[in-house]
């Protein structure tokens, strides 16, 4: 009868995979119950492998986990041999997060596995061998080792399998007393004397965060923004040691825009305005401001139009001073290399200086927008102004106004959508100009800004979802300006790896752009600074028969399955009765090969 059970159960796994395998080009969303107390999913394609820290398996791996809508007995220890219903249930799961097998279990599983990819178990009968992806089981930690991964992969010769490599993931932590830590030379010496090694190679990696939540009035403002570099190199000398400038870096960019203490919020704050109104032109509910100031914008174009009455020239030098000051004063919190980073451009023509007048005063209402355009084109029609403007703008009051330079221009109803749409365009207009400035002078990309980001070929709607992504690159292009003093050398390829991204994306403010960069650029960051990640892999071997140890510290958990209540023997540690200590998880890879031939 045990012999009928294991039959039974190994034809069972070969089963449940094949019809995995046959769904890989259609990856299952949710986990699918295999047995009573298992779930399995398929990870592969974009999906980030959630062991990928410590093995780099296939483009697809199984990952077995603990079922989260049956948490009855062991089944193995139950004798259902003749109910075919047992076999397999591919039901979709939903689930609040991973939850972690017994290490008991897993080992079974493991070991089920690895008979089933056997071809010298012919006797089971499982039928045709199938080379299967690599196996992931999420452990619970509850053995003395604390494993939390166990893990598979065939060894295969062409089509054939000659062995399997063996991987078990441990972890401890959090701690900050560093006499926890491995000594490399041990290390090396342990995996030498387990896989009968005389040469070894290491390889170090350190990820360094250099971005951290700000603090505004004391409170930490949460933020999606992270900035971190991760940084590889041959030949580790000591644990923890600092790369060296040798090491290749690449920096990884997420940015949320907004930032309240950015050197360009100010021109955030313009585009979350720009923002209201397409929102306001496409579902015809404009949700208008409240005004910050007692003047309001009609007196604020009156204004304008009176000193264009009396002398544009004066007025363009007087504005374009008033308006360096205003920025001096909304910068003042910010340290002066800062302050020229992005500063309003001098050229700004009549409706530029318009929108200028109508969103820094904030229209409060549909009302007060069509007095401010009534204003302006009655000026227009009765010549007491000739006001100039970019060639190649393309806005309705850039066409009234070239219209006025022949004496006549046609009549336009100040009505339903088109005060909206006209306060759009202009704005449009002059933040595109705003941003392409920006680059040219600061990244030098100007032969980059061809017809996608500036078109206005597409609708408004559309143009506006592209000034979205021109910010989204400003705040990039502007952090890495403040926080690593980027120049051109920097700037102008990080320009060019995000414009080829949103010339092919929507706006994604959670992507992850990635710049190589020299060690030099964040020597005072690794110097100074603890690493968020810092890992060593000792290797031997090549080829199928390369074998390999990581060791690795982490500021956190580097298993997403850990619990609170298990997180190991350090979590209560301290050094000296300092708070100020980083605590470090540790965990442990280790591999061992069983070969069938």
């Amino acid at each position: 009868r045990g012999t009928r059970r294991k039959n039974f159960m190994c034809f069972n796994v070969v089963f449940s995979f094949r019809i995995c395998e046959e769904g890989k080009e259609n990856i299952p969303e949710h986990p699918y119950l295999y047995e009573t107390d298992v779930e399995i999913c398929l990870i592969g394609g974009s999906c980030k492998s959630p062991i990928e820290r410590f093995w780099n398996g296939n483009d697809m791996i199984y990952i077995l986990q603990k079922a989260t809508q049956n948490e009855e007995g062991d089944p193995v220890e139950e004798s259902k041999p003749d109910d075919t219903s047992y076999a397999l249930e591919l039901l979709p799961k939903e689930s609040s997060g991973p939850v972690a097998l017994s290490v008991r279990r897993a080992k079974q599983l493991i070991s089920l596995y690895t008979m089933v990819q056997n071809p010298n178990m012919g006797h089971l009968k499982t039928g045709e061998l199938v080379v299967l992806p690599p196996l992931g089981i999420r452990c619970d930690g509850s053995d003395p080792e604390h494993t939390y991964w166990l893990g598979a992969e065939p060894l295969k010769a062409g089509k054939k399998i000659t062995g399997i490599n063996l991987y078990m993931v441990t972890c401890d932590g959090p701690t900050a007393d560093k006499s926890c830590f491995a000594n490399l030379e041990e290390l090396i010496t342990a995996h030498k004397t387990m896989h009968h090694s005389s040469i070894v190679m290491t390889k170090g990696s350190a990820r360094y965060e250099l971005l951290r939540a700000a603090a505004l009035e004391d409170t930490i403002v949460e933020s999606k923004s992270n900035v971190y570099v991760d940084m590889t190199w041959n030949t580790v000398n000591k644990i923890l040691e600092t790369p060296p400038l040798t090491s290749a870096a690449t920096l990884n960019i997420t940015l949320e825009a907004g930032d309240p203490g950015s050197p360009v919020y100010q021109l955030y704050r313009e585009l979350q305005f720009l923002l209201a109104l397409a929102e306001g032109l496409k579902t015809g509910v404009t949700q208008w401001p409240e005004p910050l100031e007692s003047e309001s914008a009609v007196e604020q174009v009156q204004e304008l139009l009176a000193d264009l009455k009396n002398k544009l020239d004066r007025f363009c030098i007087s504005e374009n001073e008033n308006r360096t000051e205003k920025i001096k004063c909304d910068t003042a919190a910010v340290d002066s290399s800062i302050k020229s980073l992005f500063s309003e451009r001098g050229d700004l023509d009549f409706a530029e200086q318009l929108w200028c007048k109508m969103r820094s005063k904030c229209v409060s209402s549909y009302q007060e927008l069509v007095e401010c355009f009534a204003l302006v084109i009655k000026s227009l029609e009765r010549g007491e102004i000739q006001p100039w403007i970019h060639q190649g703008s393309s806005s309705l009051l850039s066409k009234l106004i070239q219209q006025s330079y022949h004496g006549k221009i046609e009549v336009v109803s100040l009505s339903g959508i088109t005060p909206i749409q006209m306060l759009l365009e202009i704005g449009l207009d002059k933040m595109k100009k705003d941003y392409v400035s920006f680059f040219i002078v600061k990244s030098g990309s100007s032969l980059l800004f061809q017809d996608y980001f500036i078109s206005t070929s597409v609708d408004l709607q559309e143009q506006v979802h592209r000034v979205q992504k021109l910010h989204h690159m400003l705040e990039i292009m502007v952090s890495c300006t403040v926080l690593l003093q980027f120049k051109h050398e920097n700037l102008f390829p990080l320009t060019q790896i995000c414009m080829k991204y949103y010339k092919e994306n929507p706006l994604n403010e959670k992507h992850v752009f990635q710049l190589p960069i020299r060690p030099a650029v964040v020597k005072k960051f690794c110097q100074n600074d603890d690493p968020e990640i810092w890992k060593v892999d000792i290797s031997s071997g090549h080829g199928q028969k390369e074998v390999r140890t990581t060791w690795q510290v982490s500021t956190s958990p580097p298993v997403e399955h850990m619990t609170s209540n298990n997180t190991g023997l350090f979590s209560d540690s301290t050094v000296n009765g300092s708070s100020e200590e980083r605590m470090y998880y540790i965990a442990m890879a280790k591999c061992s090969q069983v070969h069938f031939t």
